[in-house]
């Protein structure tokens, strides 16, 4: 290959769209603190984690890592961020350190995010200068009512 192909390669390279570049708001270290309501199969407790966003190579996705604790429990997750341009809407997958994986669709409106997942659900809202998140998670009760999980607030770690 010559150096000219590989220009013309290099210029191919697909490139993120519009959709993908708003999703650079969530770039960075947060740190997230929340409650996590009673429910019949568990006491009320408190949610402390670090929550950290940084693009794939590429810049079509986002790595989310979580670190942190639900009351006693650990919890570490890894998700995936990404666009379906086709269905015009935001996917996230989900996988965490006790084998639970998951699949979401996702929703980022002027300041307006919101993830939807068979039994969770979440809706959240960025602050005016995009360094606080604060939202709330429901879950799917009995199969058609929505209960409130949990409320949280993720805050930007300054640079």
């Amino acid at each position: 290959m010559t150096m000219i192909d590989e220009t013309q390669d290099l210029q191919q390279l697909p490139s993120p769209g519009p959709e993908h570049r708003l999703l650079e708001i969530f770039v960075g270290k947060w740190n997230t603190e929340g409650e996590i309501r009673a429910t019949s199969s568990s006491p009320a407790a408190r949610l402390i984690a670090v929550d950290t966003y940084e693009w794939l190579p590429g810049g079509f996705f986002l790595i989310h890592k979580v670190d942190g604790h639900m009351g006693n429990e650990v919890v570490k997750t890894t998700e995936i961020i990404g666009y379906d341009s086709s269905k015009k809407t935001y996917f996230t997958r989900s996988f965490d350190n006790q084998g639970n994986a998951g699949a979401y669709l996702a929703n980022l409106r002027d300041r307006f995010w919101t993830i939807n997942g068979e039994l969770e659900r979440f809706t959240g809202e960025f602050s005016s200068d995009g360094n606080t998140l604060k939202g709330k998670w429901e879950l799917l009760s009995d199969g058609s009512n929505w209960q409130p999980w949990m409320d949280i607030k993720l805050t930007k770690e300054k640079l």
